[in-house]
């Protein structure tokens, strides 16, 4: 991709992944054009490290609402859409889908349409230049018992969040096939860091233990994820905007496999270490009736990005993991202005 017009529309970049992602960018010389439509997870304090920025450009708004994407198409002229704007978490899907279907089904088509326009409005070599980037997920593969899923592996999704993403990439290959459009599907293994928003695993537990809550931990905590820094995964997703070529997945993992019971066992170990005066939060660990549906086993190569782009999971989770643990505790506020915002830290995704 050439670096003379580095424009990039990035969809959902006030949450966790997204505002990452942004900074990096950002901070690399890139122009970011940040489309959001801030729910319950969009955060604009994620942002405020480049917010003053004058290569950093916000825009909340709905990527389901096409008159506003061609609009933003039209005026800044990107080099690259990355579509990073989703619902994500399996629990909240398992409790009512329709977020799910929206976000991640329509409003990947909707972007796909406005893209597919731009695109062809471009000259021979803006076409050549562009690149649609779909953030996508493991989670798409299911569960797997032992060796890895690799770029070429069959969708499998169990949950309903993992199958609108799913279809979201049926779409964006669709599009590639049938209309020639330059796409690139990125796919992640489970991302933790500073600022994830406390639904998930590890800030969930970080909150439940400073409030003094049970650690519920579900089924019996056998279950296996695969871990990757935030930090890694937003220099993943640049290596793709840069380098990434049409028609291509590209994985990234973490290359760190931990049962569940035993990465809350390490938040509080985490924990001890950093509060002493806080006491054991390990003896409060419950183990919790399972999720419905609940994939046992993720687990990614990625030989494929290694070759590519030289790319490799650069932060240990141990040092990862105290690190976000620490960023926890030392942003109050932020944790404060979550739970003021309606998060109850309270156990959800149990409809059956």
């Amino acid at each position: 991709m050439s670096s003379e017009r580095q424009t990039i529309l990035v969809t959902g970049g006030a949450g966790f992944i997204g505002s990452h992602v942004v900074e990096r960018l950002v901070r690399a010389g890139l122009q970011v054009v940040n489309l959001d439509l801030l729910t319950y997870a969009g955060n604009p304090d994620n942002l405020a490290p480049v917010a003053d920025a004058p290569t950093y450009h916000f825009v909340q708004g709905d990527i389901c609402y096409s008159p506003l994407v061609t609009k933003l198409l039209s005026v800044y002229r990107p080099s690259a859409i990355l579509n990073l704007a989703a619902e994500t978490h399996v629990d909240r899907s398992i409790d009512d889908a329709a977020a799910f279907m929206k976000t991640n089904i329509e409003g990947s088509y909707c972007l796909l349409e406005a893209a597919l326009a731009y695109w062809r409005s471009l000259p021979e070599a803006g076409r050549a230049d562009f690149r649609f980037i779909q953030m996508s997920t493991d989670e798409v593969y299911g569960s797997i018992s032992e060796g890895v899923f690799t770029e070429g592996s069959n969708y499998a999704p169990n949950s309903p969040y993992a199958a609108s993403k799913a279809a979201g990439d049926h779409l964006v290959r669709a599009y590639r096939v049938t209309h020639g459009l330059p796409t690139i599907i990125v796919r992640a293994s489970n991302t933790y860091g500073p600022r994830q928003y406390p639904e998930k695993l590890i800030p969930h537990t970080i909150l439940s233990a400073l409030k003094g809550m049970p650690l519920q931990v579900y089924g019996e905590g056998m279950n296996v994820r695969d871990w990757m820094h935030v930090g890694d995964l937003a220099h993943g997703l640049e290596c793709v905007v840069r380098g990434g070529q049409p028609g291509e997945i590209y994985n990234f993992a973490g290359c760190d496999e931990r049962r569940n019971l035993d990465t809350v066992k390490r938040v509080c170990a985490a924990l001890k270490e950093l509060l002493p005066a806080a006491g054991d939060h390990e003896s409060r660990i419950v183990l919790v009736k399972d999720r419905p549906g609940h994939d046992f086993r993720y687990a990614m190569s990625t030989a494929k990005v290694e070759r590519t782009f030289g790319w490799k999971p650069s932060k240990p989770f141990d040092v990862g993991l105290s690190e976000t643990v620490a960023w926890y505790l030392a942003n109050g506020a932020w944790c404060r202005s979550v739970l003021e915002r309606g998060y109850s830290v309270a156990r959800i995704g149990v409809r059956t």
